[in-house]
Formats: C-alpha cells, sequence, structure tokens
C-alpha cells in the first residue's frame, strides 16, 4: 500500500481540500456545492446505476441547502461542439449559481468550454488555444460560472485540470482549450463508481492516465520540476502497471479500482506540471476509430523510440517498472540511447497486449491511411502547436513529415525499427 498513502500524500498537495476522493464519498458532494452556490444545475451522464448515484448527489445537495433548479443531459463521447452549445444555451435558460457536471471527461470537459460560453457567448472556436480565456476575463472583469466536478471514470481527470478537448465531429478532429481560468474550483471522485465500469472503459481510461504520467516525464526532462513531476509519474505508472491487468481479470476488485482512481488523478496532477506531447497529439485525429485513452497508449511506445536519445533517466524509470511487473525480461542495465526506448517500448506493448489492446494501428477496425494525413495535417496547425513544441525532440511544421510519418507508419505495421531518429 505504500502507493497508495504516496499517491494520497501527492494529490492532498495538488488540490489540498478543494478535492474530495475515495471509497464511498459521493455523499460529500453538499458540502461542496454549498461553498460555490445555493442554485445549481445538474449536466450528467446517463448510465447503468446513474439514477441511484443521482439520488444521493441530490439528498446530499439538499441537506446542504442547495436548490436543484434544472437538469441537462450530458456530452456524448468526444464532447462534440454542438452539445458544448446545447448545453450553453440550457444554462442561459436556467441561469445557475452554479453548475455541478456528474460524467465522464466529455461531459466535464463540455461542461467547462459551456461555461466559457455563458460568459462570452461567441463559438467555441475562438477559445482554441492557451490562456485566451484568462486574457478575456481579466480584459472584461467577467467571472465564469462555478464549478463542481464530480467524475465518473477513472480516466482523463478532466475534473482536476485545465483541458477542455472539444472534437469538430464534420472533419473528425479534437481541438483544445487551455486555461488555469476553467479548472473546477472544486471537485469529488468516489472511487465505487468505476467498479462496474465495463472492461474496456477501465482499460482505454487507465492508459489515458498513464499516458499523462508518461508524456509529461519525458517532456519535463532538463527542466526545473523535473523531480516533482519524476515523483508523481512513478506512483502513477507504478499503479497502473500492478493494477490494470489485475482488474482486467477481476473487476470487481476494490483494491486494484482504488488504484486506477488514483493512478489516473495522478495523470491529472501531471498534465498540470507540465504537457503531454506526440501520442495525444497524434490521438487528436484518431477520434473516429479510437477511443482516446486507446490512442495514446497505442502510440506511446513508438514515440517512447523517436525520443529515446533524449530521455534517457525517464526509461530508466519507467523500464524498472515495467520489470518489476514482469513486462521486460531483458537486462536494462547493458543498454543505452535508442536500444533503451526500444527495449521499454517493447514493454508498452507486451502490457497493452495482456489487456487486449491492439498493437498495430492497421488492426484497428476503420483505420486507414487518411487518418496519417489528417494527423500530419493536424500536426502543423497552430492551434495544436503547444504538443508539438513539447516533444522531448522538438518538431517545427517543416520536420513533421521528416520525422512523424515514419513514426505513424512504424505504428501502423508494428516495426518499431523502421522510426527515425534526428541525428
Amino acid at each position: 500500500m505504500d502507493n497508495f498513502n504516496a499517491a494520497r500524500s501527492l494529490l492532498h498537495k495538488f488540490k489540498g481540500d478543494a478535492y474530495i476522493h475515495g471509497l464511498g464519498v459521493l455523499p460529500q458532494t453538499g458540502e461542496l456545492a454549498a461553498q460555490l452556490g445555493k442554485c445549481a444545475a445538474l449536466v450528467r451522464d446517463s448510465f447503468p446505476g446513474a439514477e441511484s448515484l443521482i439520488e444521493t448527489i441530490t439528498a446530499s445537495l439538499l441537506k446542504a441547502g442547495v436548490e436543484l433548479c434544472g437538469t441537462i443531459q450530458g456530452a456524448s463521447p468526444n464532447a462534440p461542439r454542438e452539445d458544448v452549445q446545447r448545453i450553453r444555451t440550457e444554462l442561459a435558460r436556467l441561469n445557475p449559481e452554479l453548475v455541478i457536471s456528474f460524467g465522464g471527461g466529455s461531459t466535464i470537459d463540455a461542461v467547462k468550454a459551456a461555461s466559457v460560453l455563458f460568459a462570452f457567448n461567441g463559438d467555441v472556436e475562438q477559445f482554441f488555444g492557451t490562456g485566451l480565456v484568462t486574457q478575456l476575463l481579466r480584459d472584461s472583469q467577467k467571472k465564469l460560472l462555478p464549478h463542481l466536478a464530480i467524475q465518473t471514470a477513472a480516466s482523463s481527470s478532466a475534473h482536476l485540470t485545465k483541458y477542455s478537448n472539444i472534437t469538430d465531429l464534420s472533419i473528425a478532429q479534437k481541438k483544445l482549450i487551455v486555461d488555469d481560468a476553467i479548472v473546477p474550483p472544486r471537485a469529488i471522485f468516489d472511487y465505487e463508481v468505476t467498479f462496474h465500469a465495463p472492461l474496456s472503459l477501465t482499460a482505454d481510461g487507465a492508459m489515458d492516465g498513464f499516458s499523462h504520467c508518461l508524456e509529461v516525464l519525458y517532456s519535463a526532462v532538463g527542466k526545473p520540476n523535473y523531480a516533482q513531476i519524476r515523483d508523481v509519474a512513478q506512483v502513477g505508472i507504478s499503479l497502473v502497471a500492478e493494477y490494470l491487468p489485475s482488474v482486467i481479470r477481476q473487476s470487481h476488485d476494490p483494491e486494484g479500482r482504488e488504484g486506477l482512481g488514483l493512478a489516473t488523478d495522478l495523470g491529472g496532477y501531471s498534465i498540470m506540471l507540465g504537457g503531454t506531447n506526440g501520442a495525444h497529439l497524434t490521438s487528436f485525429s484518431l477520434v473516429d476509430v479510437l477511443s482516446h485513452g486507446r490512442a495514446c497508449a497505442m502510440l506511446n511506445p513508438y514515440y517512447t523510440v523517436f525520443f529515446a536519445p533524449a530521455i534517457q533517466e525517464p526509461l530508466r524509470m519507467v523500464g524498472s517498472i515495467f520489470h518489476a511487473a514482469g513486462f521486460i525480461t531483458t537486462d536494462l542495465d547493458r543498454l543505452h540511447g535508442r536500444d533503451l526506448g526500444l527495449a521499454v517500448a517493447e514493454g508498452m506493448l507486451a502490457l497493452e497486449q495482456s489487456i487486449g489492446f491492439p498493437y498495430r494501428l492497421s488492426d484497428v477496425p476503420g483505420f486507414s491511411d487518411e487518418h496519417i494525413s489528417r494527423a500530419l495535417t493536424a500536426a502543423k496547425n497552430p492551434q495544436l502547436k503547444m504538443k508539438l513544441e513539447n516533444m522531448p525532440v522538438p518538431l517545427t511544421a517543416e520536420t513533421v513529415d521528416e520525422y512523424m510519418l515514419p513514426i505513424l507508419e512504424a505504428a501502423k505495421t508494428g516495426q518499431l525499427a523502421n522510426i527515425k531518429n534526428v541525428p
């Protein structure tokens, strides 16, 4: 349980009393909501068992003196921009003092974006990028609607972060609002809610949290807060490597479910300390064929080989975790540079295969070379350049085709050896 205690300590350092998490904590919703207002709009997901959870939330709100002034249906997967506009329209009709989101990352992200539109109107397109909402708030002296996020999936950690991932379904492309202003000021996650989650959602979510920890760790090399990021990543990655395979075998394991909840929350902490990079960037162009977490998981081994010469210390740490979990049998002490990256990438592929993930994009139904073209085009979009620049081996729009194309071709075929490193 050392990793459990370490995770709890790290999360308290991150969020303090603004975040309540653990087993059986949902009845504490009201005390958090009352800190934000007395008239709440609830934006909610619907799934098996949700009604009893809503009853718990409603009773908790009533006990705390918070009125529920209306209910709004949550967002579809990947938070389509149409759902953002619909939620914004309903919020304007209800005019609440606070908004409560109850759902997975898509609904929470949609509420973040809808709250921005509630304050400023306009089209969500104008807010994609970094820091634009904060600037508008400063210039206008407006405030966003207070937001209590109730997470229901161990996955994106949207309840803890400054990111809102919104999808334009017409072009199957995801874009980002990145802004400290949209971090929900209060959040709650009762890990018991995940006990009956489908195994596919469990695996996708856990690997999303893993990818957050991993990519931020890779990008932190040489930066002043590397040690802090390393400590968060080490615990988060260890929890996924230990508990994800066991939860896939025994779905209702409370210890494993709590471990994955803590791990994905640490993924949220990671992306507030630093940024993701290659796998996340490419995943935004695969939304029509893969869930976000699965796309990131499939791509990270290939980006690992590309980044390898620049991330030797992180690779040794991650490699030791995978070695202890039985996914790597090679003596890593003898390996250096690209060879170390290849070994760690093979370990990641072994974990993914153990939980039933495909390891080649060509095995994904609906995938085609058009997805590669779309990903290369997106990588050159100035709205997403933060991911490109945040790579441990940075690329520019001019070098994307030379170096990213071989990575994506390798991910298509499963041939790690075909990845080209920057001299």
